[in-house]
């Protein structure tokens, strides 16, 4: 497991929980594999409450299942809830970018085309986690450009189950299109386009669904058999 440096001002459990979110979602907690209290709280420097506290956040989005007196198990992919979040997503995101085309600004506009030449290089030089980071980054400057960051905020928990799909298939995919998807949004941004904006978000928290014969082919021992 990743143990992330500790932001200023994080509580234990606010910390806690981030650490476990991020190991799931990239993976060094795989789907299937066993957490402990014990071992979890050793390894951040944390009593075992905060801890719990995490697992028990991360159970109520069904990403952990505990069992008392045992480990926990990070849940394999289920895909009814990789479809929920991203259902979610589709729902909040089109809203925020139809409102971009509204609000953004000259700046704003820079922002995403910097970080989307920053996804062309990493995409290049095959750095799946530095995308991923950009990835993140580009969805929640859209927010922010839309005066919505509280909303993406409270979005994050839910969106685990996507997000970790969304990392699998950075490192899985070859013909990969998110990037392109980002630039496609970002020109129909800078057109005042809310309609192609629209139709091109809608079409890229889709592509999962492009992307789940592959992750499947390659990793089978993360899906619950026959599935």
């Amino acid at each position: 497991m990743k143990v992330l440096e500790r932001l200023p001002r994080e509580n234990g459990r606010d910390y806690a929980l981030r650490v476990i979110k991020e190991n799931i979602i990239h993976l060094d907690l795989e789907p299937g594999s066993q957490v402990s209290e014990n071992e979890l709280s050793a390894e951040l420097g944390l009593s075992r409450t905060p801890v719990r506290e995490a697992l028990i956040e991360l159970s109520k989005v069904k990403i952990i299942d505990i069992q008392p007196q045992k480990r926990s198990v990070v849940r394999l992919i289920d895909y009814d809830l990789v479809e929920e979040s991203r259902f979610m997503r589709n729902v909040l995101e089109c809203a925020v970018v139809e409102l971009v085309c509204e609000m953004v600004k000259p700046d704003d506009v820079e922002r995403l085309r910097e970080n989307v030449r920053l996804q062309k290089f990493y995409l290049d030089s095959f750095y799946p986690e530095n995308l991923m980071a950009l990835d993140n980054e580009f969805h929640q400057t859209l927010f922010e450009i839309a005066r919505k960051a509280q909303v993406f905020s409270l979005m994050q928990n839910i969106s685990i189950h996507f997000d970790r799909v969304r990392s699998i298939a950075l490192s899985t995919v070859k013909d990969l299109k998110i990037v392109q998807d980002h630039e496609d949004i970002t020109n129909a941004i800078t057109r005042g386009d809310p309609a192609a904006a629209r139709e091109l978000m809608e079409i890229h928290l889709s592509r999962y669904k492009i992307d789940a014969r592959a992750i499947r082919e390659t990793y089978p021992q993360y899906f619950p058999k026959n599935a």
